[in-house]
């Protein structure tokens, strides 16, 4: 399901605060990927059956997909609250709409990021469970 573009009329100030937050959570979304990654590659997830093997690979490539992405996403959000940063020192009237609708546009990007991710993370959990249970079995 797309998300429909909803323009908020927000000062730039909201507009580079919420920039900032967009870039808070999109590392530390890094961070998870990194630690998910590491966790993916330890020796609990060794699996000793083929299709165990082909989802690890799997799930390795969705969290290579998200680092990119959000990579992508926080260096287009710098750029972003940079000019925004900008702007604030230079005028104090309401903000043009043409940079509304491009920050709307940009936190329906962040969103879906981060909705992805959730999501991976969902599927992350419960494949991890299923090795765990596995090897928990054979002891």
């Amino acid at each position: 399901m797309e998300k429909q573009l909803v323009v908020r009329k927000m000062s730039i100030e909201e507009l580079h605060q919420e920039s900032k937050k967009w870039i808070s959570h999109l590392n530390f979304m890094k961070d998870e990927i990194v630690f998910f990654d590491h966790l993916l590659n330890s020796y609990v997830f060794e699996p000793d059956t083929p299709l165990l093997f082909e989802d690890l690979q799997k799930y390795e490539g969705k969290l290579r997909v998200s680092n990119e992405l959000s990579s992508k996403v926080i260096e287009e959000i710098i750029e972003h609250g940079n000019k925004l940063g900008g702007l604030m020192e230079i005028l104090n009237s309401s903000l043009d709409m043409a940079y509304q609708k491009k920050h709307s546009h940009y936190r329906l990007e962040v969103e879906e990021c981060l909705e992805n991710f959730r999501k991976l993370k969902t599927d992350l959990h419960s494949y991890a469970s299923t090795i765990l249970k596995k090897r928990h079995k054979k002891s």
